[in-house]
């Protein structure tokens, strides 16, 4: 019962790890990165589809991007949704390829997305301490409903404890480099 529970804890720390990953990667740097296009999602002949799943996403320059739809009718519609997306970019076709030019971030444009970055740390790990809190409430009630030794509850309460340690250091080390990535001119 204690190895489920915590089993559990771990796998929805581990989630909560990508899940930050997945939401630092978005954040806008200086740079042009493939990740950056994944959360663009495109109407495609009526159905939401994400833009990696309609187009090649390859990098020639540090701050350019190119995207090459598979598809050539969707061009204009995957443009515009580049356009509308909350990047702050403006494409530009040719006809063929969509050619995306990351601009250079401000300086003060640089402290907003490192805000949003710790905002976005923060947030995963109250998820991993939100993990934590169920699950100590769970060994609690094994402990008082007499199914193992309050012994077995501590010694897995402080497993927990260790847990929730090492997952939140791998998000702050997340958020430090996606900080660094930031501000690096």
């Amino acid at each position: 019962m204690i190895d489920e529970t915590l089993l559990d804890a771990e796998e929805k720390m581990e989630k909560a790890v990508s899940v930050a990953k997945e939401d630092l990667s978005s954040v806008r740097t200086g740079r042009a990165n493939p990740s950056m296009f994944a959360r663009i999602t495109i109407d495609y002949y009526g159905a939401p589809t994400p833009m990696n799943q309609l187009a090649s996403v390859s990098i020639p320059e540090a701050r350019m991007a190119v995207v090459k739809p598979y598809d050539a009718s969707q061009l204009a519609e995957i443009e515009r949704a580049i356009r509308d997306s909350d990047l702050g970019v403006n494409p530009t076709n040719d006809g063929t390829i969509i050619r995306v030019l990351i601009p250079q971030l401000t300086e003060e444009r640089r402290r907003d997305m490192v805000k949003m970055a710790k905002s976005k740390g923060e947030d995963a790990k109250i998820s991993i301490r939100s993990v934590r809190r169920k699950a100590k409430e769970e060994l609690e009630r094994l402990g008082k409903d007499g199914e193992v030794g309050e012994d077995d509850v501590n010694r897995a309460e402080k497993e927990l404890q260790n847990l929730t340690d090492a997952y939140v250091h791998q998000v702050e080390e997340l958020v430090k480099h996606k900080e660094a990535e930031l501000l690096e001119v």
